[in-house]
């Protein structure tokens, strides 16, 4: 047998094996910590039933944790705090197959986030999923969960099912927040369009986070030309799921009507100077301060072209129920004066009493 070989092959053979042996690193590292989620989660389960049948307190997880980290030295897991996590996670999940099928796929610490972020299983499971399908990391699920993306989520003002076809409609219409939070911005909520644009383009990376996973930036204050006149699109992305442009027209105040035919021109524009033919159609997101429904719904019912509507909150915005309960500007003004007419009162008094005590 030669030694020789044809060096393409071995290049091609080489990186077969490598793909394979990493594919085969990944499914061994989900299997082990499927492994490991369930185990957790057999261990609560049966710290509830002896609990619960043979009337064991709350004093047995302290024993136990010791114990089980006298056994088990080099594992990490066994601690009082871990033990009562996992009988959390037991009576919040009594259906191993519910385990095995979502909530062993991420890892223990996301499991943990969320019980700790949230009540309901159904939020718990859909963010389970959606941690899942895009990979989020830890940190990244925590951000999403305190952003309330499960409400937030689908909840913009669209055209999408009737300017789209079905599988694009869905996806379009999923991806789609209302409100966007750009509480990451160091800016105000009287900033101008274009400071708003220079921020978001300084801080891409946290916007591409907010959007979601597929958006690949491409450029700001895009310039088109059209019969010789120039038209700058502030924001434009390409989505790569949806295998499309994604055109998104920044507003500092109230969704307007006529801002609807400005997104239906951009569209246009752009479906027919950058799509490639294998392209989708082009999608258009106004972002805007506020909307109110049915002003939106009315100026996208005859319009041809994807438009979706979504507000944005910055980071000075306070919950409508705060603000209202806040004071005015003239209502501090007029606490304050009083305050201060009640300390020269004060004064005045003990300024008159001194004056006695000396003449006594």
């Amino acid at each position: 047998m030669s030694d020789l070989f044809n060096l393409k092959d071995y290049e091609t053979f080489l990186t077969d094996l490598k793909v394979r042996i990493r594919s085969a690193q990944v499914r061994a590292s989900i299997a082990v910590n499927r492994e490991l989620v369930l185990l957790y989660w057999q261990i609560g389960r049966d710290i509830l039933n002896r609990q619960q049948q043979q009337g064991w307190g709350a004093k047995v997880i302290q024993t136990l944790s010791k114990d089980l980290k006298q056994e088990f030295p080099e594992m990490k897991g066994f601690s009082r705090s871990n033990l009562l996590y996992m009988r959390a996670f037991a009576q919040a999940f009594p259906d191993e197959a519910i385990v095995q099928a979502a909530l062993g796929q991420v890892t223990w610490y996301h499991n943990i986030a969320l019980l700790d972020k949230l009540k309901s299983n159904e939020e718990r499971l859909w963010y389970a999923r959606q941690t899942i399908e895009h990979g989020w990391s830890r940190n990244v699920l925590v951000h999403q969960v305190e952003s309330d993306l499960y409400r937030r989520m689908g909840g913009a003002v669209t055209n999408f099912d009737r300017a789209l076809p079905p599988p694009q409609s869905d996806l379009a219409n999923q991806l789609l927040k209302d409100p966007y939070h750009l509480d990451f911005l160091d800016v105000t909520s009287s900033v101008q369009e274009r400071d708003l644009e220079r921020a978001l383009v300084e801080r891409i990376r946290e916007f591409l986070l907010e959007l979601g996973v597929g958006f690949a930036f491409v450029g700001s204050q895009y310039h088109l030309e059209v019969d010789g006149d120039d038209y700058y699109i502030d924001l434009l992305f390409y989505h790569l799921k949806l295998r499309c442009y994604v055109v998104i027209d920044l507003k500092v105040t109230e969704f307007q009507p006529e801002f609807s035919g400005k997104m239906n021109f951009y569209i246009s524009a752009v479906d027919d100077l950058l799509r490639h033919p294998e392209d989708r159609s082009t999608i258009g997101i106004i972002l805007c301060k506020g909307k109110k429904k049915t002003a939106v719904e009315y100026a996208l019912r005859d319009v041809n072209r994807p438009i979706g509507v979504s507000t944005y909150q910055l980071k000075d915005s306070l919950p409508k129920l705060l603000e209202e309960n806040l004071p005015t500007v003239e209502q501090l003004a007029m606490e304050l004066n009083t305050v201060v007419a009640e300390v020269v009162k004060s004064s005045e008094s003990e300024s008159e009493e001194a004056l006695l005590l000396d003449e006594l």
